[in-house]
């Protein structure tokens, strides 16, 4: 499986001729290097509703008649749209043609905000995924604290690359997602969620010594750079 980080929260996955990405934040990115016309993918899966995390979901789903997986609320609210949308929530597990995903949970809140009529919609839970594909298994945590579930994930999973936040402020900061990799057991651990704003700002220097302190191992990719499992 060939890894893609885009930046922010970004995944993207891809085996033999399949390809998903997660959480597609590119317009309006300061960090990432590549655009949004230039993503060919099968599937687009969004772990909540927000912005920073959905800004380029449907126009890579219209330009490649991809699927977006979502929490029920926001695959409904996408589907009145006129995006091709399929639902999905906590716990729940689907096996696509790419491979399996499992939804998990995730703590924190999940909404679109409409500035010009001052509204925010609210899309239901927030989420991670337990992604499948070419005999590997990623675990994306999207948008969250720490949990201590993130244990029973660690031991039912053999999980190949974790990709936790470490932004603070919003999510859970550098400590937590140190003790979050301990707990779930991953071969390498990505951070994501940081230094896209300024209130979002870490050091990854820092964040590999707190995961080298628990014996972990930890890769801080730049936007653009791809790793193989």
């Amino acid at each position: 499986m060939e890894i893609i980080y885009h930046g922010h929260s970004c995944v993207q996955l891809s085996n033999q001729n399949q390809s998903i990405i997660i959480d597609p934040f590119l317009t309006g990115n300061p960090l990432a290097k590549t655009k949004a016309r230039d993503i060919q993918v099968q599937y687009v899966l969004l772990t909540h509703a927000h912005g920073d995390h959905m800004a380029d979901a449907a126009s890579i789903a219209q330009n490649n008649q991809a699927t977006i997986i979502a929490t029920f609320e926001l695959a409904t609210y996408l589907s009145w749209q006129g995006l091709t949308t399929h639902a999905m929530n906590i716990g729940g597990a689907y096996q696509f043609d790419f491979g399996q995903v499992k939804m998990t949970q995730a703590f924190h809140s999940s909404s679109i905000v409409l500035e010009d009529q001052k509204q925010i919609l609210y899309m239901g839970m927030p989420g991670g995924y337990l992604i499948t594909m070419g005999g590997k298994t990623v675990y994306h945590a999207g948008d969250t604290s720490l949990f201590t579930d993130m244990k029973w994930l660690g031991e039912q999973h053999d999980i190949s690359v974790a990709f936790l936040p470490i932004g603070d402020n919003l999510t859970m900061g550098p400590e937590d997602a140190a003790v979050a990799a301990e707990w779930l057991k991953a071969d390498v651990t990505v951070p994501i969620h940081y230094n896209t704003f300024p209130v979002i700002q870490q050091n990854t220097d820092e964040f590999m010594q707190l995961l080298g302190a628990r014996q972990k191992k930890g890769a801080a990719l730049k936007p653009g750079e791809t790793i193989t499992i």
